[in-house]
């Protein structure tokens, strides 16, 4: 057993071996982490010299601010606020990066994305062999299946395939060969304009130059994606559909089929359909059936979408507010058609309430978002117009 002289001396030794640890690590602040003889696997292959050399500096100017802070007086228990962005530790503030992303250095910012699927393996810039210049979603249910793959094999090799499963089987399509190269999400019970509004932001598909959201139910025998995109460039449509063979239910006659022209941009509708010849449904109308989005088209259509309105009703009349001179870019192609087969399985995802069928809630549901969509935007473009007057006349009233 040590006598207590004993002990007192390593106590005393001890505390000198600290401070003196201390004060040289303070005098030597820098890790050269080059020198040190670490396995490789322990990081990954970067270039230490660069980083050591590069930011040494800011490493220094850290340590003695945490060392200069030991010498100050405590705080109290108060709130600090933030520093300023101007000073953040990088020194870097960029306002016109996209925001959240200031911070960054302009050139490492990728404010756009794709849905091109990539390998887990190999260099990333050998990945794609291609680049799809489309897309195509469709709105799908197992009980479709051999509908949907006769309407894919219409589409060519430059489609990205997209499909939203709205009954949950999405791993069942593995018997057709396209299904393995496909983008499938499945959320139950969801419609197309959910999805839409999810899943196809304008960041996500800006790569591709034109954007079909379809429906399930659409015979495409008369249909061929590449001669129908040629006629949609040929005559400069922004938001087009193919031409509806007529069939007992159809609707509206802007989107009927002609025999006598490729393309028709306008119709003559009943009597008091139409308040203006330029105006839905006798001009610049699509319906939300099969609708194809120019990618400039998308990117405004895409904030009009009412995240709670998830059956789009009401978009058809209004998409022509996302193009200048609509009634002149907004058609129906005659050329390419297609045939609506009118089948209800998505309306029978529904639920049976109050003695009525799952479809008439749906259909019920449908025309209640409807008169929503009218009155709110009527209630923003009044709002718009009203602040819009108000500022003009506060601006043009002289000053005292």
């Amino acid at each position: 057993m040590r006598r207590p002289s004993q002990m007192m001396k390593l106590l005393i030794a001890s505390f000198f071996g600290v401070i003196v640890g201390f004060l040289m690590g303070i005098t030597f602040p820098t890790l050269t982490l080059t020198k040190m003889n670490l396995p490789s696997t322990l990081f990954p292959s970067i270039d230490l010299a660069y980083i050591e050399d590069k930011y040494s500096d800011l490493s220094r100017k850290r340590l003695f601010s945490a060392w200069s802070s030991t010498k100050s007086p405590k705080l109290k228990n108060v709130d600090i606020p933030d520093p300023p962005y101007t000073y953040n530790d990088t020194k870097i503030w960029v306002p016109s990066n996209p925001r959240g992303a200031e911070r960054l250095p302009p050139d490492i910012v990728t404010p756009e994305s794709d849905l091109y699927l990539r390998r887990l393996w190999g260099d990333p810039n050998e990945d794609l062999k291609t680049k799809q210049r489309y897309l195509v979603t469709f709105t799908v249910g197992y009980g479709q299946r051999k509908n949907i793959d006769a309407a894919l094999k219409k589409f060519s090799d430059n489609f990205t395939i997209m499909l939203f499963h709205y009954d949950g089987r999405a791993s069942e399509w593995e018997e057709f060969e396209w299904s393995k190269r496909a983008i499938h999400v499945s959320i139950r019970k969801q419609t197309k304009w959910w999805y839409a509004k999810r899943f196809l932001h304008p960041d996500i598909v800006a790569p591709y130059d034109y954007i079909f959201i379809w429906d399930e139910d659409l015979g495409v025998e008369h249909f061929d994606s590449e001669k129908y995109l040629a006629v949609v460039k040929r005559h400069g449509l922004e938001i087009s559909q193919p031409g509806l063979e007529p069939y007992d239910g159809l609707t509206w006659e802007m989107t009927k089929k002609r025999d006598d022209t490729e393309v028709h941009k306008h119709a003559e509708e009943r009597n008091g359909w139409c308040s203006d010849p330029n105006l839905p449904p006798c001009a610049a109308f699509v319906e939300i059936m099969a609708p194809v989005f120019s990618r400039k088209a998308w990117r405004c259509v895409w904030h009009m979408i009412q995240n709670d309105l998830v059956h789009g009703w009401g978009l058809d009349f209004a998409v022509r507010k996302c193009v200048q001179n609509a009634h002149e870019k907004i058609g129906v192609v005659d050329a390419q058609w297609i045939i609506h087969q009118g089948v209800p399985s998505l309306g029978n995802q529904g639920q049976q309430e109050q003695g009525k069928q799952p479809w008439e809630g749906v259909r019920e549901r449908c025309r209640r978002e409807w008169t929503m969509f009218q009155d709110r935007l009527d209630d923003a473009e009044k709002a718009y117009f009203e602040a819009s007057a108000h500022s003009n006349s506060s601006s043009s009233r002289p000053h005292p």
